[in-house]
């Protein structure tokens, strides 16, 4: 049976992790990100690296993807993101700084990677709760930024984007976002009076977009600095949800996917896209969501358009992650699924761990 959304008596049954109390505390973690941020140690000299490579796994790097998103439009040092073993060839020396993200402290990939970097003279520092990572970072005499979470990565999201936005703005990499940062609390503290289980469907959204998208995969369009939260949404879907989940970027999407939408027939039956729009967006890109809409409606391909709200990039970048995190914890609910473990990720972990 289809779980009833708005008899509050099946969520304790349904979510015995608490995953909407984690939710519904994002403004605190990011509160408590900045001003860990503007305590740890940070060494004078990482001022003069030109570019920031961030090692990082899951809901450890989708952090870095949030910084990098956010910097292309106005940071000074481009960010990249390492999701695997190996360090690219071009990072050594001290021009760049590797940060070790990893909630646990104990991610192989992220190990392995930052290990190549110490080899190759990188400047280093180490985001953890402790695990391995904070160990070789202490014992090195390297940086280690602890933060305390219990529970799972993607839902300490907070502590990871906002740990490294501190980080970029006490290089002076980024302008302070003190003030953005506190929009952003109040805008999402704002959102949960409409989001939160409490409030019925017929008036709240999160729940209603959950029950549109219910039996089909969401494929989530964003451009340039939401671009990334498209693939926090994907994520979400998958994890939270436990569901498959697609993410695209607008405008590439344009030179490729449109040319698809008309086959398989299952597909068109199946499947619902979601556009992330922005009031930042570039005045081309809006157009080509316009366009894009057109396209994908004649395919009789359900639609959906979910705006950020503030006044700010950051800002909407938050809006749109916490609608999220409402979003996919009401089609996991909605999918008789526990929207904390990650079974399947356990049981590879255990495998490989044999190996």
């Amino acid at each position: 049976m289809t779980f009833q959304l708005d008899d509050l008596s099946g969520y304790p049954a349904f979510d015995p992790g608490q995953m909407q109390e984690k939710i519904k505390a994002m403004p605190l973690h990011v509160q408590d990100a900045w001003r860990i941020a503007q305590a740890s140690p940070l060494p004078d000299d990482y001022r003069q690296v030109r570019r920031i490579v961030v090692l990082g796994m899951g809901g450890s790097a989708i952090g870095a993807d949030l910084l990098g998103g956010l910097m292309a439009e106005a940071g000074a040092v481009p960010v990249e993101v390492v999701r695997g073993y190996t360090l690219p060839h071009y990072v050594s020396g001290p021009d760049t700084l590797v940060i070790g993200s990893s909630k646990s402290g104990d991610t192989e990939e992220t190990l392995s990677a930052f290990a190549q970097a110490q080899e190759r003279g990188a400047r280093l520092l180490a985001i953890s709760t402790g695990g391995k990572i904070a160990a070789i970072a202490e014992k090195a005499g390297i940086p280690a930024w602890r933060f305390t979470f219990e529970g799972q990565p993607r839902a300490g999201v907070g502590y990871s984007f906002v740990l490294l936005l501190g980080l970029a703005c006490r290089l002076g990499f980024y302008p302070d976002a003190a003030v953005e940062l506190e929009q952003a609390a109040a805008q999402m503290k704002a959102m949960q009076e409409s989001l939160v289980a409490e409030v019925p469907t017929d008036a709240n959204k999160a729940k209603q977009l959950a029950r549109a998208l219910y039996g089909k995969i969401p494929a989530i369009f964003g451009s340039g600095f939401l671009a990334p939260v498209a693939r926090r949404w994907k994520g979400q879907f998958n994890e939270n949800s436990k569901q498959w989940g697609l993410w695209e970027d607008m405008p590439e999407l344009n030179h490729n996917l449109v040319v698809g939408l008309g086959n398989p027939q299952a597909a068109i039956d199946n499947v619902a896209v979601i556009f992330l729009r922005s009031s930042f967006d570039h005045p081309r890109v809006q157009v080509r969501y316009d366009v894009t809409g057109d396209l994908v409606r004649r395919n009789n391909t359900a639609l959906h358009a979910v705006y950020g709200e503030g006044a700010t990039r950051l800002v909407q970048m938050f809006s749109l992650i916490h609608f999220n995190d409402f979003v996919s914890y009401y089609l996991a609910a909605l999918n008789n699924a526990d929207p904390t473990p990650v079974d399947n990720i356990a049981y590879l972990k255990g495998r490989l761990a044999e190996v």
